[in-house]
């Protein structure tokens, strides 16, 4: 691994004598190019190079201990030493980490796709505060949120509602809120003050372009008509809603909410690649069973993965068996605590499959 770190360091120091070229520094896409290989690379350099630093100042204090007399300096050279060994350990665990393969869509903007499930009326206003939170989220790291489509429900829930988050790094942190999510409450409808459980499914999935899934136009069945709001009335008089099916799968893909044609028709072929895209992926999770044991979440759309216990004020993640005591900030966005430990649990996994694990 030492040997591979070395070779990793020497290309990013190689980089930057690169960057520093005329020739380059003229060429702005060359130039832009080697800038985000660099970039890459830099996390886990400057941790390779902490981690030598540290083999040094172990060595040097595991000599003073090895050659000290005096009872004091020894005993201040042991805490040295056993302090050391935790730092070396622990940036060992970050290259292991850093180390690992990356998702290739980390990096993407995504399309989020909530539907209410279980549950009725109550199942709507559950989809509803979802996309609340998700949106929240969103602004909170800088992110925009468009809707793409939502079907309504009568009480100021959602059926379905599918919308864009883009961002850099937005695929990597929302990757893990596939699945199904539970909520217990008593509904505003219900008299008797009962608790009722209710359930909406959530799929994110990576924006992709024509090159990563390429559609044929003769395989599209696009049908335009006018948009409606809430209750079938009309909102335009000129049609611009767009409805495409895509034959060979009968998958069906709507957009009404831009303005233009146009507009709709283009966000409707986004969410049918990301759609085809993601049905890829699910049948190469599949076919690796040891992949899908290797995964936090990121596998089945089925799997309940947490549950929103108004009762109780909490919110716990199956997956990692977290709780959390206050499920109004979670719903307010406050998303971080929960994906971080998702994400640690993910690292983990795929670490112990690749025999790197501690």
């Amino acid at each position: 691994m030492l040997d591979r770190l070395a070779e990793i360091e020497k290309r990013y120091d190689e980089l930057t004598h690169l960057m520093a070229q005329p020739e380059v520094a003229t060429n702005p896409e060359q130039l832009a190019k080697y800038a985000r290989e660099q970039i890459d690379l830099e996390p886990l350099v400057s941790t390779y190079r902490q981690y030598r630093t540290v083999e040094r100042e172990l060595a040097e204090a595991e000599a003073l201990l090895d050659e000290e007399s005096d009872e004091a300096m020894r005993r201040l050279a042991r805490e040295e030493v056993e302090t050391l060994k935790d730092r070396r350990q622990q940036l060992a665990e970050a290259i292991k980490r850093l180390l690992l393969p990356k998702d290739p869509n980390d990096e993407r903007n995504v399309i989020v796709e909530i539907r209410a499930a279980a549950g009725g009326d109550e199942a709507g206003l559950f989809a509803a505060d979802l996309y609340r939170m998700y949106s929240r989220y969103a602004q909170s790291r800088g992110w925009a949120v468009d809707v793409i489509d939502a079907n309504q429900s009568g009480i100021g829930g959602f059926k379905e509602i599918i919308f864009e988050i883009k961002g850099r790094g937005a695929y990597s942190r929302l990757k893990y809120e596939s699945g199904a999510h539970r909520v217990q409450r008593v509904p505003l409808t219900e008299a008797s003050g009962r608790i009722h459980t209710s359930t909406a499914t959530v799929a994110v999935l990576p924006e992709v372009e024509d090159v990563d899934v390429h559609v044929n136009p003769d395989d599209l069945k696009i049908d335009i008509y006018h948009a409606s709001g809430h209750g079938g009335q009309n909102v335009q008089k000129v049609a611009t809603a767009v409805r495409i099916t895509h034959l060979p799968t009968s998958m069906v893909v709507a957009c009404q909410d831009e303005r233009s044609q146009l507009q709709n028709k283009l966000r409707a072929l986004a969410v049918l690649r990301a759609r085809l895209y993601d049905m890829e992926q699910q049948k190469i999770i599949a076919e690796r069973a040891e992949s899908r044991r290797a995964q936090v979440g990121t596998g089945d759309r089925s799997e309940k993965i947490r549950t929103y216990n108004f009762p109780q004020n909490r919110v716990t993640d199956h997956r990692v068996d977290l709780s959390i005591h206050n499920l109004p900030a979670v719903l307010e966005g406050d998303l971080d605590a929960i994906i971080d430990a998702v994400a640690t649990a993910d690292q983990a996994a795929r670490l112990q499959a690749a025999g790197a694990g501690p």
